[in-house]
């Protein structure tokens, strides 16, 4: 039996940045929240929950905490009556757009495939 050749480094740095990716990403409503951002803009929680169609306020919570500790969006606490607080994307967290619009298309395309008939 022949031996495999090891994995190249550059392949090796290729797949631990798929590893932090989906791990970053990872679960049913993280990226569901940042495209929920891109296309809507800033939104406050009750907004986002709404949104976001069957996520529990304890889950949108941590969720949106695991992405501000990421630094893909920020929270702003506004000083009304009663406090307001909006979540939006930072410059960082923009910069996946083009991985939300992939997915968008893929999933459409995906969708069109299975009901074929």
């Amino acid at each position: 039996m022949q031996q495999k050749e090891p994995l190249s480094k550059e392949c090796v740095q290729q797949l631990r940045a798929i590893k932090d990716t989906m791990e970053l990403l990872s679960g049913k409503w993280k990226i569901q929240i940042i495209g929920t951002l891109l296309r809507g803009g800033t939104m406050r929680f009750m907004e986002l929950k709404r949104a976001l169609d069957g996520i529990a306020p304890k889950k949108l919570s941590n969720d949106l905490q695991e992405l501000e500790l990421n630094k893909l969006i920020t929270r702003t606490v506004k000083d009304t009556k009663p406090i307001t607080v909006e979540y939006s994307l930072t410059k960082h967290g923009k910069t996946l757009d083009n991985l939300i619009a992939e997915i968008i298309d893929w999933g459409l395309n995906h969708r069109k495939e299975i009901i074929k008939k």
